[in-house]
């Protein structure tokens, strides 16, 4: 039997069946056809190729308004409740290729009230994490000009009257049916999703008429929109379209990297040292000794650093499929292959670092309404 697995917006364990929780989410597949249509607006990224991006609702509904005129603005966010690492950019990268492969507008929502409300942190630890987690987002190399950046209790303003309307449209029997929520939960939480899902409709608040929003996200985020889709008819809005993905696993072998396991993930923020000794201790299904490997090959299936690099280290196709192929001949080494992941992360985390340090420059243009950090 499978182990059982659990994905919700706040917890992610177990072995995931991406394809029964696309069953379970009532999502649809990524199939060559979408892959076909997103190929005419410009080169697929590799996580589209690779099924990384693998389930959606709406996209071509989405592309059908695109390609009459009506310009789609992307949606996405973080929850800043520490530092930001791999796992988190992962996805941003995605939101980059798709902004620049069409041109739109985007909207970056920091839900700093979230991680307030779900976790052991102060209201002033979260909203000072999400500037630093603002930093790491800009340095990927978003459109100032075409990207503002959400933090919730900022830009309260705007979205209280919109996340209002949205939680009149959901009953507790909801909340509780898609959340899992109980008696215990106290009800800031209960009113959260309002809140993610105001951004969604703000395009069209701003534009004065219905403005078509895309959202690519990791799957574990999907009941928030579900619960977003179903009250947007009743509001006016359009519902807004999904693109989403699975998540980047753990360096210890993990189905998905996570903050509160620090040995076995890398911030945006660690020195090469640290890397070094994160990715030395990585989980490879490796045999026991060097001349077992030779003789019998590993498995990359389950190795965490050829995830790491099919996951975002690795752009090249053939070059990826080589790696599996010599290591499943054996003709490779777990050392080696660590040492390789090492060089190539420390290359990207020093170029990133020095983004990060240039994107204080231009945060405060990029903050929804003009706020002040």
């Amino acid at each position: 039997m499978p182990e059982e697995f659990t994905v919700t917006p706040w917890e992610v364990k177990g072995e995931i069946d991406y394809d029964l929780l696309m069953q379970k989410f009532g999502t649809s597949p990524i199939d060559d056809a979408l892959l076909d249509r997103l190929s005419g607006y410009g080169e697929l990224h590799p996580m589209l190729k690779r099924g990384i991006f693998y389930t959606h609702r709406d996209m071509l509904w989405l592309l059908n308004e695109y390609d009459k005129g009506n310009r789609f603005t992307i949606y996405t966010g973080r929850g800043p409740s520490g530092n930001t690492h791999l796992g988190h950019l992962m996805p941003w990268m995605f939101n980059k290729w798709m902004q620049d492969t069409f041109g739109v507008n985007m909207i970056f929502q920091m839900t700093n009230d979230e991680k307030f409300l779900f976790k052991d942190l102060t209201l002033e630890d979260t909203t000072s994490m999400a500037y630093q987690n603002a930093l790491d987002f800009i340095a990927l190399g978003f459109d100032p000009k075409k990207t503002k950046i959400i933090v919730n209790t900022k830009n309260i303003d705007k979205l209280y009257p919109v996340a209002l309307s949205v939680a009149k449209k959901i009953t507790f029997s909801t909340a509780k049916a898609v959340f899992g929520f109980d008696n215990s939960t106290n009800i800031g939480s209960i009113f959260f999703t309002a809140m993610q899902s105001a951004p969604a409709f703000l395009p069209s608040v701003d534009a004065g008429k219905q403005v078509p929003v895309v959202i690519p996200c990791g799957i574990d985020q999907d009941p928030h929109f579900r619960v977003c889709r179903d009250v947007a008819p009743g509001l006016g809005f359009p519902k807004p379209s999904l693109i989403c993905c699975k998540m980047m696993p753990g360096l210890s072998g993990g189905d998905k990297m996570s903050s509160s396991d620090e040995n076995a993930t890398i911030y945006t923020t660690d020195t090469p040292k640290q890397v070094k000794k994160k990715v030395g201790r990585a989980f490879t299904g490796g045999c026991v000794s060097v001349d077992e490997q030779r003789e019998k090959g590993g498995n990359p299936e389950v190795c965490a650093v050829f995830k790491y690099n099919y996951f975002m280290f690795e752009h090249s196709d053939d070059e990826l499929n080589e790696l599996a192929r010599k290591c499943r001949n054996g003709e490779i080494l777990c050392g080696e292959c660590k040492m390789c992941l090492t060089q190539k992360i420390n290359v990207f985390l020093e170029e990133h670092q020095d983004r990060r340090e240039k994107a204080k420059d231009v945060i405060a243009e990029m903050a929804y309404d003009g706020f002040e950090w």
